[in-house]
């Protein structure tokens, strides 16, 4: 496993790490024992990053228990990234982020779910925050109070980080954002910010929900919650056949040796703002494969090739 240094924390964190969402049953059903087994076998292949949310599984929170769960007795050994915002939104009541003592409320729930004393990197889940000053209050008392170490934003917008990072005065460490290789937008704006500014980056999506794994076509029918938009007569039907199409033009792209999953995480991984990308799984084999493609990186010539074609 390759691993780097992660902006101003310092912390070396592999490159490929474990993004925990569908650890709670949004996109179909897991055991405890299997969704234990995903985290132990990354742990084992040397990730050591594992990134929940509050709001993440049916219930809220599955996520983060399970991932508690599974690594304890390994806690010192690992980061631990968690967001707040959307904690009971999803079944019909929201915990209102009105003001700081509602951020503390989350943070201090979210590290008792996970089982710990403190969350290592926590970030706003608002994407499209207009005024984040509740949030960086509330990240600063949590800090203070040692349930934090560091805190950032999950957000695709340039003009929401940039708030973010002026509100905090600097204190705001990483950026979790959507980047792959059919979406290549924060290669304009966002990863040049985080590079100027020394900000650890997090990449969610680098396989752009399971599409870049070339498993997908316009017959599949989705029966999980977070994709079912994406069938026939849906509103994101659009959407997903262009993304389709993308998909179809990089694996025209491909070399013969090339696999597209593998090719398609070394893409993120290359970029020279050093990211470090949370590919979800399913099984602890694909969390195995997922963690060995973070022993290399491509080249600098493939990867401008791959990124003119994405362009």
């Amino acid at each position: 496993m390759r691993y780097r240094r992660f902006g101003t924390t310092g912390w070396a964190v592999s490159a490929s790490s474990l993004g925990c969402w569908n650890l709670g049953n949004q996109w179909g059903e897991l055991s405890d024992a299997t969704a234990g087994q995903i985290v132990r076998s990354a742990f084992d292949a040397g990730v050591n990053l594992f990134d929940v949310a509050e709001s993440y599984g049916i219930p809220n929170g599955m996520s983060e228990q399970r991932v508690g769960d599974a690594l304890a007795g390994v806690r010192d050994q690992v980061y631990i990234v968690s967001k707040i915002g959307h904690w009971g939104k999803r079944t019909g009541q929201g915990v209102p982020k009105t003001t700081p003592d509602m951020i503390r409320l989350c943070g201090h729930a979210s590290a008792g779910r996970l089982g710990t004393d403190h969350v290592d990197l926590m970030l706003c889940h608002e994407g499209n925050i207009e005024d984040p000053s509740v949030y960086v209050d509330g990240f600063d008392q949590l800090r203070g109070e040692g349930f934090i170490r560091e805190y950032g934003i999950s957000t695709d917008d340039i003009d929401v980080l940039e708030r973010f990072y002026e509100a905090s005065d600097g204190a705001c460490a990483a950026v979790e954002v959507n980047y792959s290789l059919i979406n290549t937008a924060p290669e304009a704006d966002i990863l040049p910010f985080c590079a100027e500014h020394d900000l650890g980056v997090l990449v969610r999506g680098p396989l752009a929900r399971g599409l870049l794994t070339g498993k997908y076509d316009r017959d599949t029918e989705f029966t999980d919650p977070v994709r079912e938009g994406w069938n026939v007569g849906e509103d994101q039907r659009g959407e997903f056949e262009a993304k389709l199409d993308a998909v179809e033009d990089i694996e025209a792209a491909l070399e013969p040796d090339e696999d597209l999953v593998e090719t398609a995480l070394r893409y993120v991984m290359s970029h020279p703002v050093d990211p470090v990308i949370i590919p979800g799984a399913t099984s602890p084999a694909q969390a195995i494969q997922n963690a060995d493609i973070g022993d290399e990186l491509l080249d600098r010539d493939r990867w401008e090739a791959l990124r003119s074609v994405a362009n």
